[in-house]
């Protein structure tokens, strides 16, 4: 296995730089804009202006969209309904939809996909709104930078987790390998850890992700044959959590009581936290690291060593 790489250091640049004057993003000529403006007209809806983004220089239409046309990304997770309501009742409050989505258009199936703009979506939906302001992009491949886009609602490590194996799915049939899409998926842990959490929802996946992060890596397979390695890794972290829970019940059953229980056990087991080793073959750290949960030694365990341990992600996250 290659030695993982150093993170490379961002250059410093000057203040104002970068990127497009104001007078610039005004200057558009794009074929394919033209012809996404004349589809939203089409679909009924209404194109608002275009502009190039001030960063990249991309060309964008601002519009408006029957909110009947708009959904959510398939592979993303679930709305929130307590978030949902919070917006519902702060739009009605301030009397405006001041967010706009992000969105693409699905041309096999004539509808938006919005990466991450579903909470919103979904609020103005439960309102009754006819209509969504939306940056529409030209480029359909933005509805997979879902992980990098979706900040109205910060994801925790099962959100996480499922959004990108559901991710990677719906990328199978594109040829490319898993390791191409590293920027899509962040880390390589979430798609392990994604397969576990669809067999075992309650998974404590955060006791186990200080773990995958040394010993998990992106693969240069293609994205079919690296979903079926991902199913079996996430079955190994199963095998490894079942093992681990034995342990647990084993010190409850001695007496001993705290909700970070788990991420002790794995603290204790987990030897590639103390190595100097910059990589690790999968397989071989996690047969050893389950070997050693399964003859966890609960005698040698007092209360004041899980006190002093200081937690870490508790049993449900």
């Amino acid at each position: 296995m290659p030695p993982r790489k150093k993170p490379v250091r961002r250059k410093k640049v000057a203040p104002a730089s970068v990127g497009l004057s104001a007078a610039e993003t005004q200057s558009v000529a794009s074929a394919d804009l033209d012809r996404l403006a004349a589809r939203v007209e089409d679909d009924g809806g209404a194109v608002l202006g275009r502009y190039n983004d001030p960063f990249g220089g991309k060309p964008l239409l601002v519009a408006a969209l029957p909110v009947a046309h708009v959904e959510p990304t398939p592979y993303q997770r679930d709305a929130s309904d307590a978030h949902v309501k919070r917006l519902m009742n702060v739009i009605e409050k301030i009397g405006r939809f001041l967010d706009p989505i992000i969105a693409i258009r699905d041309d096999d199936e004539g509808r938006y996909l919005t990466p991450n703009g579903n909470h919103r979506l979904q609020a103005l939906k439960k309102l009754g709104v006819k209509t969504v302001v939306a940056l529409v992009v030209p480029d359909a491949d933005v509805a997979f930078k879902i992980l990098a886009l979706n900040t109205e609602k910060a994801h925790n490590l099962r959100e996480k987790s499922l959004e990108t194996i559901r991710m990677a799915r719906a990328l199978a049939k594109a040829g490319k390998a898993e390791s191409d899409y590293a920027f899509e998926f962040e880390q390589p842990a979430f798609l392990t850890l994604g397969v576990g959490y669809e067999e075992r929802p309650r998974l404590s996946g955060g006791a186990y992700q200080s773990i995958l992060r040394r010993v998990d890596e992106f693969l240069e397979e293609p994205m079919a044959r690296a979903l079926k390695e991902r199913e079996r890794r996430g079955k190994k972290i199963l095998k490894l959590d079942d093992a681990v829970s034995a342990a647990v019940e084993k010190l409850k059953a001695k007496g001993l009581t705290s909700p970070y229980l788990k991420p002790f056990v794995v603290s204790r087991v987990n030897y590639t936290r103390f190595s100097k080793a910059t990589s690790f073959d999968f397989d071989e750290a996690l047969d050893k690291i389950i070997a050693s949960a399964a003859k966890f030694n609960v005698e040698r365990v007092k209360q004041e060593d899980v006190a002093r341990s200081g937690g870490g992600a508790p049993d449900e996250e």
